[in-house]
């Protein structure tokens, strides 16, 4: 590794993953001068100032997520620069570090590996993966158990045409213009992606459903994998399947959406 910033110092790269529970955070980017509004990153940022990097470390993140988004796992590099004289920590060492002076329960370090200085989270991504759980059954949206409430969408209807959404899916395979869904005033100018997986099925029974109301309430997983998405793309997709599972589009309507690359046409 080449030496930067203090004469002999050396400045190691690592690749993090790490997951959270997004109810607390205005999404997962770091926020600066407002209090009211932090992001996964503050923590993660405020935790690595324990390792005592002669550079401030920052966190380049693989993917961005919203206010209110969790992740299983998201990834991001950082650069910690010790002191001359000391060896870069290992990554187990980052890892621990991180974890023990993380001040927020939400947010975990899941692993650490040690990468080449000029590795990028971001432009290193091959493939991202969303996943949406819906809950049907739930006459009023406080009816869904209080565990389930923050990762969980509870639609007021005991049916979901989950073969039609399969069908309405397949328009939105491959290679596209996705204009129409993403978010009106986006500052993107190459609105080309191809999604390469997208997938609608039954989600596994939840724990903590007792079991007279696990008779009522069924759970469903809608899964998108893409190398990269437009802003909101994949929450504008969620609805306009379930609008289709619900009977309010027909199949081929998405289609029509998907050709008209108005980000204000119905997807709004």
């Amino acid at each position: 590794m080449g030496s930067c910033g203090a004469v002999g110092s050396v400045r190691a790269r690592y690749l993090v993953f790490f997951q959270y529970l997004g109810t607390d955070f205005n999404g997962v980017a770091a926020l600066r001068g407002n209090p009211r509004a932090v992001g996964v990153l503050n923590f993660l940022e405020e935790a690595a100032k324990r390792l005592n990097s002669v550079d401030p470390v920052r966190f380049t993140i693989s993917s961005r997520t919203d206010a209110g988004v969790h992740a299983l796992s998201n990834a991001a590099h950082l650069d910690i620069q010790r002191r001359p004289g000391q060896s870069p920590f290992s990554p187990e060492v980052v890892t621990k570090a991180l974890n023990t002076h993380l001040k927020h329960p939400a947010i975990r370090v899941l692993k650490a590996f040690r990468v080449p200085n000029d590795f990028h989270a971001r432009h290193a991504a091959t493939s991202r993966t969303y996943l949406y759980r819906l809950a049907t059954g739930c006459s009023w949206p406080n009816q869904l158990p209080v565990f389930e409430q923050n990762v969980c969408w509870a639609l007021q209807t005991e049916y979901l045409d989950t073969a039609a959404m399969q069908e309405a899916a397949q328009h939105l395979l491959g290679t596209h213009d996705f204009s129409a869904f993403q978010s009106a005033g986006s500052p993107v100018t190459n609105t080309v992606r191809t999604l390469q997986r997208v997938s609608v099925s039954p989600g596994p029974a939840s724990p903590f459903v007792l079991p007279q109301g696990s008779r009522r309430l069924q759970f469903w997983t809608l899964e998108f994998e893409s190398q990269s998405f437009l802003y909101r793309q994949v929450r504008r997709m969620t609805a306009v399947l379930v609008a289709v599972g619900l009977g309010i589009l027909a199949p081929t309507q998405v289609k029509v959406i998907l050709e008209s690359q108005d980000p204000l046409g119905p997807t709004s």
